[in-house]
């Protein structure tokens, strides 16, 4: 399978997972729980969540595609599949079930697994770990957001 379409493949399974995590937000922030929950002074606009996840998942989908060309070992096949499992977790946790700490302890899983391959992929002297960065960085703000209701109504 030549590159290109090991990216395309890897943004199927992403945008695929994002979709089916979508499928349990129900109205999400517009719902009247979401609402009544404290929020963080640096929330962005609804829009910046769309445009975020699309631009992190085109990313991780090329660094992906790449490494599956490179041949690396198999612990990236692993990572990669609880990363997808907990990315598409969290939305039914948090919106559907509405269990704040549980959907904290999602994303810092997921942020130590993104950090995870980050470092192998430094490790490995992989020039496309770059690509990365966004999803770390971005996970990060997701986590701050989250947890924010936890510190301010603990």
């Amino acid at each position: 399978m030549n590159w290109l379409k090991r990216c395309a493949w890897f943004g199927l399974l992403n945008f695929g997972g994002l979709a089916i995590g979508s499928r349990f937000t129900g109205p999400g922030v517009q719902s009247e729980w979401y609402a009544a929950l404290p929020q963080a002074p640096w929330t962005p606009p609804g829009w910046a969540f769309g445009m975020a996840w699309t631009l992190i998942m085109i990313g991780f989908s090329v660094f992906m595609g790449t490494l599956q060309h490179t041949n690396q070992p198999k612990e990236w096949t692993s990572l990669y599949g609880v990363a997808w499992l907990l990315n598409v977790g969290w939305n039914p946790v948090f919106f559907h079930l509405q269990w704040i700490f549980p959907a904290f302890l999602i994303l810092m899983l997921l942020w130590l697994i993104i950090m995870r391959m980050y470092w192998l992929a430094k490790k490995l002297n992989l020039y496309n770990r770059w690509l990365l960065i966004p999803y770390i960085l971005w996970l990060a703000v997701a986590a701050s957001l989250n947890g924010y209701p936890l510190v301010i109504n603990p």
